[in-house]
């Protein structure tokens, strides 16, 4: 694969993305995370990318009853602009989300920008973002309208010294302390908590399958 190819990007679900995207499949997060990522939980079909929590149907891991869906990237990006449109999943204890990531498992300093729909309230998106592992930066921004009714555009932009999240191509928020620096792999999720009610309030598994819906990712690499 050439250099620009690997840079930039925008990829849509009704093609085979394998080049640059994979599923993951039968290891679970831990801690908070009450699912064990599933590859048939990523379904692309008819032009979008459905993300699906559910009952694990297959040999449980640590005893984890439910499966989630998880796409991430097999390459790393850094500073630029990273775009997803979507449909959130609207139901207590679930989150879905488009982030990048890396951390001790890719022997790196935990550094996360995140964009996350908690379930419990679809009205709202939450923007956060963790630097060499410090986080308490959540911001929580009022849509005007709700994410799990129809698709919409959300994106950040990933600078030395600053981070700016959109909502339909709009400047919403921003952030200029403490940013992360280290290129990340773009993730996409779906997963219920446990321990978490506070935060998510606690998950209601009555409406299970359910799913967040994705219709296209893009990346614009900046040079800083």
């Amino acid at each position: 694969m050439d250099n620009k190819r690997s840079r930039n990007f925008k990829i849509f679900f009704n093609e085979d993305n394998s080049e640059l995207f994979e599923a993951s499949d039968g290891w679970c997060n831990g801690s908070m995370f009450n699912v064990t990522w599933r590859r048939e939980n990523v379904i692309l079909q008819n032009g979008e990318m459905r993300l699906m929590l559910d009952r694990d149907t297959s040999d449980l891991v640590e005893g984890i009853p439910y499966s989630g869906g998880e796409y991430r990237s097999l390459n790393y990006y850094g500073f630029g602009k990273y775009e997803v449109s979507m449909r959130a999943v609207k139901n207590d204890g679930v989150v879905s989300s488009f982030f990048v990531y890396t951390g001790p498992s890719d022997n790196n300093p935990w550094d996360e920008v995140d964009i996350e729909f908690l379930g419990r309230d679809t009205t709202k998106v939450q923007f956060n973002y963790f630097s060499d592992g410090i986080g308490d930066h959540e911001y929580l921004y009022d849509l005007g309208f709700d994410a799990s009714k129809e698709f919409h555009t959300y994106s950040f932009e990933r600078h030395k010294r600053k981070i700016i999240w959109y909502v339909d191509g709009r400047a919403v928020y921003s952030a200029d302390t403490d940013i992360p620096g280290c290129p990340g792999k773009i993730m996409m999720n779906v997963w219920c908590g446990i321990g978490v009610d506070r935060w998510l309030n606690a998950f209601n598994e009555k409406a299970l399958p359910l799913s967040a819906e994705y219709r296209y990712i893009s990346f614009e690499s900046y040079d800083e």
